[in-house]
């Protein structure tokens, strides 16, 4: 039933148990993950992953605190991993302005070049937005025709509102289950069922009931029951249009 569409397994905080914990997903009801590359090391990692798993797909690119390894092969390596079969999006990819404020430069070219790749391939994008919201904004309106999610989205309603008219998803992670999560539940109760992805980010951002313990994707559940709170549904009915709208973005097998 369930589709996390953003879980970082290739994460060395899975080296002690990651294939017993994958190869036991199926059965937790968690249909499909999809692993996002953070540089050339993790996005060839998660196509390996998703080499081993039917069920695991992968996306490749740079993410924006890993600037240092960003160099003038880096694009070839981004169009070469993102033909494999088991790529389903560039990303994650985008601006980081919480970590790091002296790189803008950098970070804005690797997220650009990376943007017109997915352009390039048809591919959509997995966004990481940090603190960046007007220059993230800024940036995707003037590719009309990209298509992708905001991952974990922590831009205000007025924000998200712009993106969704430009057709983008919207990602929801633990942080909307946590007491303090007034903004995010602000942007749930304008944002469409058939726009929103479910996400765990794992291993990091574990919802309420499991703060303080590594995060994995059979925690969805948590966070598409506050989903279905805000909304007044059934969490049955938050996970089965989250899942829809994954397969269509991602284009997924059924």
């Amino acid at each position: 039933m369930y589709i996390d569409t953003h879980a970082h397994y290739d994460s060395e905080k899975f080296n002690s148990d990651r294939h017993e914990l994958l190869a036991s997903m199926p059965e937790s009801g968690v249909d499909i993950i999809i692993d996002p590359g953070c540089d050339e090391a993790s996005s060839r990692a998660a196509l390996a992953l998703a080499e081993r798993y039917d069920f695991v797909y992968a996306a490749v690119g740079w993410q924006p605190e890993e600037w240092e390894s960003w160099d003038m092969y880096s694009p070839g390596i981004v169009r070469e991993l993102a033909r494999h079969p088991g790529c389903v999006a560039i990303g994650e990819i985008g601006l980081d302005y919480y970590w790091d404020k002296e790189h803008k430069e950098i970070m804005y070219e690797m997220f650009v070049t990376q943007l017109e790749i997915a352009l390039e391939l048809n591919l959509p994008v997995i966004i990481h937005d940090r603190e960046a919201h007007a220059d993230c904004l800024e940036i995707v309106r003037r590719y009309p025709g990209l298509r992708g999610v905001f991952h974990c989205y922590s831009g205000s309603a007025e924000m998200a509102k712009e993106l969704l008219k430009l057709g983008w998803y919207l990602g929801f992670d633990g942080p909307v289950t946590y007491k303090n999560a007034r903004k995010v539940v602000d942007v749930l109760d304008i944002t469409p069922l058939d726009r929103i992805l479910l996400e765990t980010d794992s291993p990091y951002l574990p919802p309420q009931p499991m703060r303080g313990r590594r995060n994995d994707s059979r925690n969805l559940p948590y966070i598409a029951a506050k989903i279905a709170e805000v909304k007044g549904l059934a969490t049955e009915e938050v996970a089965r249009a989250a899942s829809g709208n994954a397969r269509r973005l991602f284009g997924l097998d059924s």
